[in-house]
């Protein structure tokens, strides 16, 4: 099985499997998620250390029943050969409505067939109003025209 696009990743190429996740997290569909990692990945998610995409299924279906409308953005940051480096901001809320920002780094390897082997990530939350809320789309893709990190300047 592959996952274009394959390393090594030009710029063009490196973009485009940043904002592929993007899309596939934004579904918040754990086993599409999965799907883009090694049978054998190995993860570190704050304090929780994963392999395989049997506990990254569970890690996932845990996150999203407590991160409720979960809106994500990714930008790459850096790459080079087989390896991106990726900042990210996501907003969601519990279930008393509480609104958090979770701001992050990733740092992903993957193998000959662009399967994710390795994703680790450093995540910070910062409680915010739903008045301060940045991400408006419906679920799923974020919109074209809606600005990335950068234009939102986080």
């Amino acid at each position: 099985m592959t996952r274009p696009p394959l390393p090594p990743f030009t710029l063009e190429t490196a973009v485009a499997k940043v904002r592929a996740a993007e899309d596939a997290w934004n579904t918040r569909d754990p086993e599409r998620v999965a799907g883009a990692y090694t049978v054998d990945s190995r993860w570190r998610n704050r304090s929780e250390f994963l392999t395989g995409r049997e506990e990254i299924v569970a890690f996932l279906t845990r996150k999203w029943r407590r991160e409720l409308e979960y809106r994500l953005i990714k930008e790459m940051w850096a790459f080079e050969g087989n390896r991106i480096a990726v900042r990210f901001a996501y907003e969601s809320h519990d279930d008393s409505g509480n609104w958090f920002r979770s701001y992050g780094n990733e740092n992903w390897e993957f193998d000959e067939n662009g399967l994710m082997r390795r994703r680790h990530a450093s995540i910070n939350d910062l409680p915010i109003s739903a008045d301060e809320r940045l991400y408006h789309w419906p679920q799923g893709r974020r919109p074209d025209d809606h600005p990335g990190l950068s234009e939102l300047g986080l």
